[in-house]
């Protein structure tokens, strides 16, 4: 499909922004965890310590099914203007200080003021949840061409210690995506706990992998100063380090669960992204060119807005330096909910898979052969749906 080819869903086309001052809401979300902290304080109900998570769990979910999807796309013409727009630009601009300024916060808050480990737990959470957010901003910036937005990717992704994020992401996930070999692209009959202990290790791998193939071109150590990845996790270290140093032994809970949480929220993001999805191989041995059928799209309103239009997914891999007011939604198939209820479904294996298998096979007319397989459940998956495929397959 065409990048500029509106889709079937699409007819109706936007003429205006209506949710133009509303893309601000990721900023606010960006410091739930200092306005919990406040409300905290002033009203001693700890559950405001936990503000974050809810907002994410509970109310994010419940706002899409509220005011439901979106699949309307802008003219050409007014899709140009709306891109070239410095508005949107900056407000992912803005966004980076307030990840520095919350994380700061709720670490020396958790080390001097916590009254338990309820407090500090919730409190710890809701930054693990900005930290997700925090990738979000990374990968919106790190597809950008220009070095201010490059180097804005690296220091946002220093405060969820992912700084290898934009590398692996950009030359790795985009090239294999939906096939076997990404570590990014979740199997059919994949538990979203298999999918992390493969993709985060795998990801690290890919990324310093190629990292360093990059640097020796150029006759470089991986050791290099111009490691683009390391770049970032010196400012890590020195943000870590100077909080141990600062605040003492107490803070560290703080750092292990908010960084391995906003992983978490990573790969849930990709686990969802194109669960079973397959590029079939052609006779020449290669995959098919990625096209929106290997991404899965949600349209709702409300927890796009609040994730910078991360969940148009498809047209992102059509056009990765697109920015995210113009993505489009496209012929995509759809999740059956925003990704916050996705995230929900997906830390339950037995509903996720109720939901979204069938959702799969759809995709490929029933044909269990055409599906990218955990290859554990092969076996299982071909007999379930269709035994002779198995003998076809074997």
């Amino acid at each position: 499909m065409a990048d500029d080819t509106l889709s079937k869903s699409t007819e109706r086309l936007k003429t205006k922004d209506n949710f133009r001052y509303l893309w601000w809401l990721p900023l606010l979300i960006t410091i739930t965890p200092i306005i919990g902290v406040q409300l905290y304080q002033t009203t001693a109900n700890a559950l405001y310590a936990w503000l974050t998570p809810i907002l994410w769990y509970v109310f994010i979910p419940v706002g899409d099914f509220v005011l439901g999807r979106d699949d309307r796309n802008y003219s050409d013409a007014w899709s140009d203007e709306i891109e070239n727009d410095p508005y949107y630009k900056w407000l992912t601009f803005l966004s980076v200080p307030f990840f520095y300024v919350t994380w700061i916060y709720c670490a020396w808050w958790v080390a001097t003021h916590a009254q338990g480990s309820w407090d500090y737990l919730g409190v710890t959470l809701g930054v693990a949840l900005t930290n997700g957010l925090a990738l979000v901003v990374g990968h919106e910036l790190g597809h950008k061409t220009n070095t201010l937005e490059k180097n804005l990717a690296k220091l946002v992704l220093a405060v969820p210690a992912y700084g290898h994020f934009s590398a692996e992401h950009n030359r790795g996930h985009h090239k294999d995506v939906a096939t076997p070999e990404d570590p990014a692209s979740a199997r059919m009959g994949e538990t979203l706990y298999k999918f992390i202990l493969r993709e985060i290790p795998g990801a690290f791998y890919r990324a310093f992998r190629d990292e360093n193939e990059r640097l020796r071109r150029k006759h470089k150590s991986i050791f290099s100063f111009e490691n683009q990845i390391l770049q970032s996790f010196y400012v890590t270290f020195l943000m870590c380090g100077a909080a141990i140093y600062l605040l003492g032994w107490s803070v560290v809970p703080f750092i292990i669960i908010s960084t391995l949480w906003g992983w978490q929220f990573l790969s849930s993001s990709n686990y969802i992204e194109h669960y079973g999805l397959l590029r079939q191989k052609q006779p020449d041995g290669r995959y098919e060119r990625a096209r929106p059928e290997h991404s899965w799209n949600a349209d709702h309103i409300f927890s796009n807005l609040m994730t910078f239009h991360l969940q148009r997914h498809s047209d992102h891999h059509s056009r990765p330096t697109r920015r995210y007011q113009v993505l489009r939604s496209d012929d995509a198939p759809e999740l059956p909910s925003g990704y916050a209820g996705c995230f929900t479904l997906a830390y339950f294996p037995f509903l996720w898979r109720k939901v979204m298998d069938h959702r799969v096979l759809e995709q490929y007319g029933g044909d269990i052969t055409k599906v990218n397989v955990e290859p554990s459940k092969r076996e299982e998956l071909y007999k379930k749906y269709g035994a002779a495929e198995v003998a076809n397959h074997e």
